[in-house]
Order: C-alpha cells, then structure tokens, then sequence
C-alpha cells in the first residue's frame, strides 16, 4: 500500500526571515544528507565538522537550531553546548547520538540539550523535532498565504494550487508534494533516496521506480508544450530550474 504523507507547512523565524540551522557532525556523508533535508525546508544550514569550527560559524551565523553530534573529533558534544549557551542562550539543541542508555539521555538534557535522537534515525524525524523545538520555543511560525515560485512556476503551498506561465496545472497530492520539494530546492540536484525519504517517507531500496514514474507524471503536467524544468541528471538524480530564455 503506498504511503502518502502530507509535508508540514515551512517554518520562518519569528521575524519572518528563513530559520537558521547549524549542523555539527564529523561525518561528511551524514552532514550532506542532513543539510539538505533541512534546507529543503527553506532554512539556512550551515555545517562544521567539529567543536572549534561549529563555535566559530556559531558567533556569525547565529542559529535558531543546532543539530549536534555527541562524539566529535576535538571534544564531546556537551563541552560544545555548555560553549554555545554562553553566547546562544535560548539557541534549540538537537542531539544526534549512537548512545542510548537512560543516563546518557539525563546527561545530554541536563547539560541543555532540547531533545536527543538515536543513530540509526529517519531524517522525517529529525525534521520533525527541529520543528517541534522551534514552534515550542517561540522561535518560528508558518507563514500565512506561502508561495514559491521557480520562473513561470507558481505554487501557494496555502491553497495548494500550482501555476505554470498563469494557467492552473491539476496536481494530485503526490505529485504536489513532490513538486513541493523540488521548488524548494530550484537548481539543485536531489537524489532518488531525498525524494523518496522526503516525499514517501521509505528508505532508498528498490523503489526508485516510484520516483520516476511520478517525475513522468509532473513532466506531462508541468513541461507538457512548454520548455522543460524538470531535468534529469543521469546517475545522479534531478533537478528543476526555470527556462533560461
């Protein structure tokens, strides 16, 4: 049976700009993944791969959210916490652990930590808890009225109604989601496990055909008589970017 979900409304800070994440993580291919989950939320991420580097981007980024490992190659993740309230007092704090013992969770809370998530994780759940701390800490809200807009691609997320050079284009609730996703990503290449993940909620593993067949679905709605914006980048995954003309 397949498993649709619909994909929370965007969150902005409290003062209407994009909310900023700060990801701190030493392994390079978890931070990629987890980086472009959350900028496809609209968010501004940053990454550092360990505790001096992530104080250093802290001071001028100044995140809303910080998702942090507790094992890192200089220190350990409560030593970076206790160094970032000291500038960041009310930043949220999202641990990422392989430890799961009750002690371990008492340790990471009482330090400061706003919630704790154990490795292996979905990245829905992560999402899901960066949202939650925010909302809860008066930190972010969604907008009223959300449009996004790729070139002649109009979508108000609100009204859930897509538009393509002014003309009404018919989505079904899949398709909406999953051209959701990629306004919001314009001009960057997402990948057959992002989509599925972000958009489905499977892990990557023999259903890359449902990706396919719903990107063929939104071409002939979308591109049908007109220059294409959504582009396949073989061995890679896609992308959607507005007409250069």
């Amino acid at each position: 049976m397949t498993n649709h979900r619909t994909t929370p409304a965007r969150l902005n800070s409290d003062d209407g700009s994009p909310v900023r994440v700060l990801v701190i993580d030493d392994e390079p291919d978890l931070t990629e993944v987890l980086c472009g989950a959350l900028a496809g939320e609209g968010w501004q991420v940053r990454a550092a791969p360990d505790g001096a580097t992530a104080l250093t981007v802290a001071r001028s980024f100044r995140p809303h959210a910080v998702v942090l490992d507790w094992m890192l190659p200089d220190t350990d993740g409560l030593e970076v916490l206790r160094l970032l309230r000291r500038e960041l007092e009310t930043v949220c704090v999202l641990f990422l652990t392989a430890r799961d013992s009750v002690e371990d969770r008492i340790a990471g809370i009482t330090a400061g930590g706003d919630d704790y998530v154990t490795k292996p994780f979905s990245l829905e759940e992560v999402l899901a808890r960066v949202r939650g701390l925010l909302r809860r800490a008066g930190m972010a809200r969604e907008p009223v009225g959300d449009r996004l807009a790729v070139g002649d691609l109009v979508m108000d997320e609100e009204a859930r109604e897509v538009f393509r050079g002014g003309d009404l284009v018919e989505l079904s609730r899949t398709e909406f989601e999953l051209l959701r996703f990629l306004m919001r990503n314009p001009r960057r290449v997402l990948s057959k496990a992002q989509i599925l993940d972000r958009v489905w909620s499977y892990d990557f593993g023999g259903r890359a055909h449902v990706v396919e067949l719903y990107i063929s679905y939104l071409r002939k709605k979308v591109d049908a008589g007109r220059t294409p914006m959504i582009h396949t980048v073989r061995g890679v995954g896609y992308v959607l970017k507005p007409d250069a003309s």
